[in-house]
Order: structure tokens, then sequence, then C-alpha cells
């Protein structure tokens, strides 16, 4: 590894991070609040920033450098994003977890009284999940120049999905039009709420978290603050679309307004959205005596927020029946569609695991025929499928090792594996303790720490952040 090159990038990415905090400041000037928190910030940041950029090499890229460029690019944009919250008197390994779970767009948090927090500070916690959700990374492929050959190694360490989808042959272009995409979504999104009576900044900080699927709300009651069934309903249709591959929006945009129908991944994550969400209006209805209509209500909400990994609530579904709440953590597993700002195990990976075990089924029985795993009509090669196995295997091998390790720490088991499912599935509430109207704080300092990595690698999908802890990768 070239630690110069990593250096160089890590220090274009800080500055670019202490770009963004200007905007908290500007929020911190308009409400009258300390500037400090948001000055002393900007300055170490970008500071440190400009001193590795003096490290500016010519050496080649290796993919080796594109790999540890995004892992401890997230990790070195978690450490300098919680100075504000260290600033605002949060313990240090309680602002990191909330930095990690704003970057990485999990959405737990430790708050537990978050109207009591500045409005600058809650902005920032916000904002920073929005750059998250697309990707800090792709954003700095995006708008950074000359990255060349290293712009696609750092693309695929970012977005390490089972399938690939570029718009462009440049993967610069690609980025941007991502980017672009995102960002007119979002403004779409703001204006929605703006027309539905929220003020900018409750429309900002919660378009932040609906389009990155993060779920940071600047209320304690998150989206049932609003008590408006109108802004549920706009809520509820920018973050299913939020959890749909972003490539399909721009196809079914500029090539082929029918191109979302016609994908394999998109009508899988349809079926079970309306499932989910027709089973537990029925549950609902049938156990807690809630009216048809408002059962549908909480119901497609939940489940879209679930599926999407994006956190928001409108009750607290703690009290909900256990019938309801197995639905709902299955949905924690799911999660959404590849390429989209979701988390979770992605639908995709889903659908190609169901359709390689009719695959063996069908051979059992023909042991003698050859037939095919396919995905939107393609061939899938059996290198893809091994390493969605391989993906499970670990996913699931952290999943067990991270509950295990709370249970010791004294967490009762739900608590346990639901705030594992919850970091490492990117979904931000489970049940028990760290349900939706709980908090991430009565964790013990070490879960803490567990749980900061279990977003770290889920958010980079296991394979980017592992890599790292690999002796070969140290090797030259």
């Amino acid at each position: 590894m070239n630690y110069k090159v990593v250096l160089y990038a890590l220090g274009g990415l800080l500055r670019l991070l202490g770009f963004f905090m200007i905007f908290p400041l500007g929020v911190a000037y308009y409400y009258g609040e300390s500037l400090t928190p948001f000055l002393v910030s900007i300055f170490i940041t970008s500071f440190t920033g400009f001193l590795l950029l003096s490290l500016k090499t010519k050496d080649e890229w290796m993919r080796k450098d594109g790999f540890a460029i995004v892992a401890l690019g997230w990790l070195a944009a978690a450490i300098f994003g919680s100075i504000p919250f260290i600033m605002d008197g949060i313990s240090p390994l309680n602002a990191l977890f909330e930095a990690m779970s704003g970057f990485t767009t999990v959405g737990s948090t430790i708050l537990t009284d978050i109207e009591s927090h500045p409005k600058s500070i809650l902005f920032w916690r916000s904002l920073i999940m929005w750059l998250g959700g697309m990707g800090i990374i792709v954003l700095f492929i995006a708008i950074l120049p000359k990255l060349g050959v290293a712009g696609r190694q750092l693309f695929r360490a970012e977005m390490p999905g089972p399938t690939e989808d570029k718009l462009k042959p440049r993967i610069k272009d690609t980025a941007r039009i991502l980017w672009t995409l995102y960002f007119v979504i979002s403004l779409a999104m703001v204006l929605a709420l703006l027309l539905a009576g929220v003020s900018l900044y409750d429309a900002l900080t919660h378009t932040f978290a609906a389009m990155s699927c993060g779920g940071f709300s600047n209320y304690s009651l998150s989206v049932a603050a609003f008590n408006s069934p109108l802004v549920e309903c706009i809520i509820t249709f920018f973050t299913f679309f939020a959890g749909v591959n972003f490539v399909l929006h721009y196809r079914a945009i500029y090539i082929d307004k029918n191109f979302l129908l016609k994908d394999d991944e998109f009508r899988l994550y349809v079926t079970i959205v309306l499932s989910a969400s027709g089973l537990l209006t029925f549950l609902l209805w049938r156990d807690m005596g809630t009216g048809l209509s408002d059962s549908f209500r909480l119901a497609i909400f939940q489940v879209v927020t679930v599926i999407t990994t994006t956190g928001f609530s409108l009750t607290d579904f703690n009290l909900w029946p256990d019938s309801a709440k197995m639905i709902l953590l299955i949905l924690m597993f799911s999660g959404a569609c590849a390429g989209s700002t979701g988390g979770g195990i992605k639908v995709v990976r889903i659908l190609i695991l169901l359709r390689h075990s009719r695959v063996e089924l069908f051979k059992v029985l023909h042991p003698k025929a050859v037939r095919s795993v396919k995905f939107n009509n393609k061939i899938v090669p059996d290198d893809v499928i091994n390493s969605i196995f391989s993906f499970m295997a670990l996913y699931f091998l952290i999943f067990v090792s991270s509950s295990l390790i709370l249970s010791v720490l004294g967490m009762d088991m739900i608590t346990s594996i639901t705030a594992t499912a919850a970091t490492l599935g990117n979904l931000g509430s489970g049940f028990n303790v760290v349900g939706p109207m709980g908090s991430f704080d009565p964790i013990p300092p070490l879960g803490k720490l567990v749980l900061i990595a279990n977003m770290w690698i889920g958010r980079l999908e296991i394979y980017t952040v592992l890599v790292l802890f690999t002796p070969e990768f140290w090797k030259r």
C-alpha cells in the first residue's frame, strides 16, 4: 500500500468535509447559537486536510490503495465529523457513535433529549447523513479532478454490490450523474414538504434523513411529531424511491419509462413492500383493534421505513404484538435495492439466492440437466453467486458475534439481537432498549465500540473494511 497516496486522498476528503461544515455554521448564525463548535471543527478538519494534501505524489494508485482510501475515508469522516458533537458537550465515544451513525446512514442515536440540542448540531447530524447516503467517496470522485483510474477503484470499493451498474464509461461521469439525480430528487422532497406546511429547517433535516435512508429526526417523536397524514405520505413516497437503485431512476427518466417495471429486483422489492404492508395491516387491525385505515397508514409507513433501513417511526412498535414485530425483524435483514441509499443484505442478493436454490432443486430431479441462474434475463456468473454466499456467511458471523458480545455485557437477548441487526444493516432502531422511542446511550462503552464497527463494516458491505485486517493486504 502506498501511504502517501492514501494520506493525500484523505486530505482531499477532509478538505471537502471542512467545506460542508460551513452550512451548519450558517444555521448557528441564523438562530443566534454559538459559532464556536463549527469554527473550531472547520479549522481542525480543514487544517488537517491541507496538511495531508502537502503529501502529493505522482505514484500510481493501486487496487489496495482504493480499498484503504474508502475504508479509512469513512472512518476519518466519522472521527472529524464528531468534533461538533464533542464541542456540544457529548462524550468523545458517544460523539463518534453519533457521527458514524450519521455518515453510514444507520440512524441509531445516543441522544435522549433531542430537542435540547442546538438546531445547528441537529442540522449537522442530518447533513452528514445526506452526504453519506449517496456516498462521500462518490461525491469525492464527482467533484475532484484528476483521479483517473483511481476513481474506478474507489467507486467499486464504496459501492461493492453483487452487480455493477455504470451509466457512463468514465466513473467520474457516473458519479456526477448519481449525485445530480440525488440532489434533484432531494430538492423535490424539500419543496413537497414546504407545500405541506413544514418549516424550511424541518423540511431540510427530514429530507436529508429520508433520501439517505438514514432516519435522524430533530424530534424525539420522529415523524409522529408532525401529526400530519400528508407529511407521512410524502416521506413514505420519497423514502420508498430512495430505496430503489438510482441507476434505474436515471434509466427510467432518460431511456425507458418502463425500465423500473422490467427490473427483477424492483418487482420483488414492490412485492415485499405490498405483501408485508397487507399482512401487517391485518395484524394491527386484528390484535390491536386499530381501524383499517389507521392500520394501513401505520403499516405502510413502518414497512417502507424498515425495509429501506430508514428507521423513521410513527409509533412505538415495541408495543405491537410479536407477530407484527417479527415482520419488521425480517424486513430489517432484507434491506432495500442494490445501488440505493438503503442498507441491509439487499433484495437482489435474496433474489439470486432464491433462484439459485430453485435451480439446485431442479437438478435434484434432473441431475444431467443444465440450467443457469438468471437476473434480468442475463446469466449470473458463478463467481457472483459464490461472492453472495461468502457475503451472507460473513454477515451472519458478524451478526452472531456482535449479538453475543452485547449479551455478555448485560444486554437482554432482544436488545442485543436487534441492536446488532440495526447497526450492521444500517436500520437505526430495534426493539426493547433500542426501540424507536429509546436510545443506544444505555449500551456499555465496549458494546458501543462493537456497534460503531458494525456501522462501518455494514455500510461498506463487509469486504472493503475486513480486507484491511488480512495479512495479505499489507504485503507488497
